[in-house]
């Protein structure tokens, strides 16, 4: 290859790695941040009604499929064995329903799953798009078939939701997408929600959750803190919250309302639409390969020329 043909090349490489680099930049300046879309579906969580039943987190496992996933030597049972009670959501979890206490008088039990947020950080991260947000319903959805296992999107989620399968020879990411391809499908409501005996878990559109949290504030203001959780965080989601105690003690972060995932989105997936941007990189570095050993080979046979004429 002559020395103009590798400038040409190495040039036509860096052109491509900087277009791609560019276009983000573009589109995040020309387009405006929307608002959240109050017509997606969620679940409003009233964690004064809860009464730690864990008849969800049955449903949800019966409903999924999750039953079966972990070996009797593996699942966490209580102090009585007498049932399944994981401390944290896993592989075979969804939905976990815990105790928090904070003085012996203040308590209240919270529910933990998928937030399904307006502007998913997981979705924005995932470079092969195994992370989807459904258009029309605002669910967080996962594509098996289409991960690589990279795990990015438990590292940027706000809420530490998705989990890996690392007792399983072939892992997946798991989180719940509210029952979109079974309950939802089957009945219009997430599992959850359809056997909750006290009516902790609400699931309807997210104009709906909110007009719901909005008039039980008004009516009882001194049975729950004046927040409503995910209204705003990040930008909004569709898993809402009402307690009596104030959300940091329920274990749930507090977070800003802008929402990293709208700029990082733009730029994850261009770079890695095609895989463009990373088959220049690594023809650039095959080709600076390639001509190192070149060198090398040239080096090797001038030396021996020279060793061979020093021995005559």
């Amino acid at each position: 290859m002559s020395q103009k043909s590798r400038r040409e090349f190495l040039k036509l490489a860096g052109l491509t790695g900087a277009s791609l680099m560019a276009a983000p930049a573009m589109a995040v300046a020309s387009s405006a941040p929307a608002g959240p879309n109050d017509e997606e579906l969620g679940m409003l969580y009233d964690a004064t009604k809860c009464v730690g039943c864990k008849a969800c987190m049955s449903a949800c496992k019966r409903v999924n499929g999750d039953y079966g996933s972990l070996s009797y030597e593996q699942a966490t049972f209580d102090p009585d064995k007498l049932w399944d009670a994981p401390q944290d959501l896993t592989g075979s979890t969804r939905t976990l329903i815990k105790l928090v206490k904070d003085t012996p008088k203040e308590w209240s039990y919270v529910k933990y799953s998928c937030m399904h947020c307006q502007k998913p950080s997981c979705v924005s991260v995932c470079p092969v798009a195994a992370m989807v947000k459904d258009k029309i319903t605002g669910i967080v959805d996962y594509k098996k078939d289409a991960c690589i296992g990279c795990r990015y999107c438990q590292v940027a989620c706000a809420f530490n939701i998705p989990k890996f399968q690392w007792e399983k020879a072939i892992p997946q990411i798991v989180k719940c997408d509210l029952c979109k391809n079974t309950n939802l499908k089957q009945k219009g409501t997430s599992a959850c929600a359809e056997v909750c005996p006290t009516g902790a878990i609400m699931f309807s559109k997210r104009k709906d959750l909110l007009a719901e949290a909005k008039k039980r504030l008004a009516e009882h203001p001194k049975q729950y803190v004046n927040h409503i959780y995910g209204e705003y965080e990040l930008g909004g989601t569709n898993h809402l919250y009402l307690a009596a105690m104030p959300i940091k003690k329920l274990g749930l972060p507090e977070l800003n309302r802008e929402a990293p995932a709208e700029f990082s989105e733009k730029i994850q997936h261009t770079i890695y639409k095609g895989f463009i941007a990373p088959i220049a990189l690594y023809s650039t570095l095959c080709f600076i390969a390639v001509r190192n050993m070149k060198k090398g080979n040239g080096h090797t046979e001038e030396q021996k020329k020279t060793d061979d004429g020093g021995d005559q």
